[in-house]
């Protein structure tokens, strides 16, 4: 059994958006309250999230996340990637935390927070890293499970999907090629961003999400990275599948 903890459905934003008057930002419902997006999976005594944004130390303390065996990183988007360095409880407790993802996406970290991965000279208050390359059509372990990494597109920005088992995560999509989407079939949960109703040029929207949905059939689907221009939580929803469900920060589901 996979539990899966939504730490954060929101978009880079987030919602409410700072300083705006959009009447979703002024909702009262704690499900239209969304940090950047980011997913905590766990199974048996294994630990692992899925991107690690700004909003990370808040998630892991809501969450009450007890340990990290590893982080698993989409692209090197600010939203996914900007928390790395609140690592440090779990670093100064479990030792260097090990991260996947693609060449690319390593050399943007080592670029961006170059104290994480300096090797001579480092600041003994810095955490430390592991690094594992992810490369597509490359499965790869983590705990006890295998990951199927699935390549996809946000817009000209390459960002990697992840399949474990029954459950798939993808975010930040725009297309996807058809021999990708076939590592896809099968799975029973589905997690895929759609930013809002109005298409966008990097993102799906509600109707190519739902559609892309209908193509892989999974038993149920998620929709998360939402933005406030999506509308209210409860009005989306009624208006979705019976299968399909808008997410929202602090959802736990099992698959």
């Amino acid at each position: 059994m996979l539990n899966v903890y939504f730490l954060g459905t929101g978009t880079s934003q987030g919602i409410p958006v700072i300083g705006s008057s959009h009447p979703v930002c002024l909702s009262s419902d704690p499900r239209d309250k969304r940090l950047r997006v980011s997913v905590w999976i766990h199974w048996d005594n294994y630990s692992y999230v899925i991107d690690c944004g700004p909003d990370f130390r808040q998630q892991m303390l809501t969450s009450k996340c007890p340990k990290l065996d590893g982080i698993l990183f989409t692209h090197e988007h600010s939203d996914h990637t900007a928390g790395i360095d609140d690592i440090r409880p779990f670093f100064f407790r479990q030792g260097d935390i090990p991260i996947f993802a693609h060449q690319r996406v390593i050399d943007s970290l080592i670029k961006r927070f170059d104290y994480i991965f300096e090797t001579e000279n480092k600041y003994p208050g810095a955490p430390a890293v592991h690094i594992n390359e992810v490369k597509n059509g490359e499965p790869f372990t983590i705990g006890n499970k295998t990951v199927v990494p699935v390549n996809a597109w946000h817009g000209g920005l390459q960002v990697f999907a992840f399949r474990i088992g029954d459950f798939a995560y993808m975010t930040d999509v725009k297309e996807i090629e058809e021999q990708e989407k076939e590592k896809l079939k099968g799975v029973k949960v589905l997690v895929v961003s759609a930013l809002r109703e109005k298409p966008h040029e990097t993102h799906f929207n509600l109707e190519e999400a739902l559609d892309f949905i209908n193509e892989i059939k999974p038993e149920r689907a998620y929709l998360t990275h939402i933005s406030h221009m999506m509308g209210f939580h409860g009005e989306v929803q009624e208006k979705l599948p019976e299968n399909v469900f808008l997410a929202y920060d602090n959802l736990q589901i099992t698959i």
